[in-house]
């Protein structure tokens, strides 16, 4: 009788990180489940929710001398609140934009957001492109702006979503960074307290937003745990494989957010954004065929 081979540590990875962006592909079918809750309310319940869902994992690992040896200084502390901004920017648009028919727009700003991060490595970090980079930045570049121009405006949704989150993992490269878990615990402890104030400032506490029900409660639930689960996949992955392979796995998102958005939440794909789509894809393609080109082990001498 044969035993099976344990699953190597390179192929776990693979499998965490794709079961990390199609969660994060199908979101916009979560977000949208129950169409009482405002995206307001969404928000901060995703935060709030969020917070005890990290502590606990925090708590498993035993990182919370890593908690407090990271955010002991104020330099830390004003770093991880500049972090927090930028996430709630990005979760916050993200969870309006899904529930208010701006899935294709979300979708398109996560296509944009590898080729930002590649342009703030250049303007910030002063990384070097080769020339093909260089081609695919500039394509994708003439592919928002001809979309804007097309479109008669300036395609926020997506920029916005592309750029908050390109510059918050500039700041998640620094040197002094916390560790990615108790780093994002801070994150979000930050921003639990004015989830729970703002919450409370726009909600009337006689009229329930939605019938409490275990479906509901699972629900809002819910909200924290998509929002934790495929970022600690994600982590599991990056630790196991190569950031080349993470780099391709990452359109898995975008692309089932565009999917969702098409042909169940019944979006349209105008001519203009259609333009915008085709010139960031073909910026995309050139990008990572030229970054697995250079990641191609060299064959060994003779």
């Amino acid at each position: 009788m044969q035993t099976s081979q344990p699953m190597s540590e390179h192929t776990r990875g693979l499998w965490y990180g794709v079961a990390a962006y199609v969660v994060w592909g199908v979101s916009p079918l979560f977000w949208n489940l129950i169409d009482e809750v405002p995206a307001l309310d969404l928000i901060t319940y995703r935060v709030a929710f969020a917070f005890p869902i990290l502590a606990i994992a925090i708590s498993t690992r035993h990182l919370w001398p890593q908690v407090r040896r990271d955010f002991a200084s104020t330099r830390a502390l004003l770093m991880t609140t500049a972090a927090a901004a930028l996430l709630m920017t990005n979760w916050g648009l993200y969870v309006w934009a899904v529930t208010s028919g701006h899935v294709v727009d979300a979708s398109l700003g996560y296509f944009i957001n590898p080729l930002v991060s590649i342009a703030l490595g250049v303007i910030v970090l002063h990384e070097r492109l080769r020339r093909l980079q260089w081609v695919a930045v500039g394509i994708a570049a003439v592919g928002v702006i001809g979309m804007g121009l097309k479109l008669g405006a300036v395609p926020w949704i997506s920029l916005t979503l592309a750029f908050s989150f390109g510059v918050y993992g500039l700041l998640k490269k620094r040197v002094d960074a916390p560790k990615p878990l108790p780093g994002l615990f801070g994150e979000v402890a930050v921003l639990t307290i004015p989830a729970i104030v703002v919450w409370l400032a726009y909600n009337d506490p006689t009229s329930p937003v939605i019938a409490p029900s275990v479906t509901a409660v699972a629900f809002l639930v819910g909200t924290g745990a998509i929002t934790v689960i495929p970022l600690l996949l994600f982590g599991a992955s990056a630790q196991r494989i190569p950031l080349a392979t993470v780099g391709v796995l990452q359109y898995i998102a975008p692309t089932l957010q565009l999917l969702v958005g098409l042909t169940v939440l019944n979006e349209r794909l105008i001519p203009a954004t259609l333009f915008g789509f085709a010139m960031v894809w073909t910026a995309l393609a050139l990008y990572t065929a030229d970054s697995l080109r250079s990641n191609r082990p060299e064959p060994a001498a003779t």
